[in-house]
């Protein structure tokens, strides 16, 4: 079964994929896949079991996999596809919006857009401060998204002034990316972390 799961409520988005695919699944990033991979995803069993659990992230984003969707329809693992981005207007969407389920999560509640955007620069001055900020948006923000935002705001920064603390922001917020990709760590801890650890560069 294919599910796809897409709007700006990240949380509320990843709650709702928790449910379908329960706590242990795959987790596959869509941007570099071919052709060539998707029946191994789609079709494949592991060592482990033939019945298997696997999150597709932003597989609408890569055009050349996406036009092959409709053929593995048949699948017999749990699929949810997580979007950042869905064009309605696309080909496959409108061949696929009555065969399989689409899931929007709208916002619920409006979003202090002047504390998203400003933790970065409060955390260059006041780490205590932009962990304290962090708290209060923690539980509407998807950590994901919002660790994009912070790299948005460095290379912003950088671009305008390249300079040694500059620099070594971005090699912290690298070091971080590593760990969120490779440990099991909360990502919201290691954002914290990072916060922290701004505002002493030199």
């Amino acid at each position: 079964m294919i599910k796809v799961f897409y709007g700006e409520d990240r949380v509320r988005a990843k709650q709702a994929i928790e449910k379908f695919l329960g706590e242990n699944y795959e987790i596959i990033d869509c941007e570099n896949l071919s052709q060539t991979d998707l029946p191994s995803i789609f079709h494949g069993a592991t060592f482990f079991s033939t019945d298997r659990k696997i999150l597709l992230r932003d597989f609408f984003v890569n055009k050349d996999i996406l036009e092959k969707l409709p053929e593995y329809l048949d699948t017999k693992h749990d699929v949810a596809l997580f979007e950042s981005k869905l064009d309605k207007r696309s080909s496959v969407y409108k061949e696929l919006k009555d065969k399989i389920e689409f899931l929007e999560f709208k916002p619920t509640e409006s979003r202090d857009f002047n504390l998203v955007f400003g933790i970065y620069r409060t955390a260059k001055t006041n780490g205590k401060k932009a962990v304290a900020d962090l708290k209060k948006i923690e539980q509407t923000e998807d950590p994901m998204m919002f660790f994009g935002l912070l790299v948005s705001s460095a290379l912003k920064d950088f671009a305008a002034r390249q300079g040694i603390k500059e620099k070594r922001a971005l090699e912290e917020l690298s070091k971080t990316d590593s760990l969120m990709k490779s440990t099991s760590i909360q990502p919201w801890l290691l954002i914290e972390s990072f916060l922290l650890r701004l505002s002493s560069l030199q």
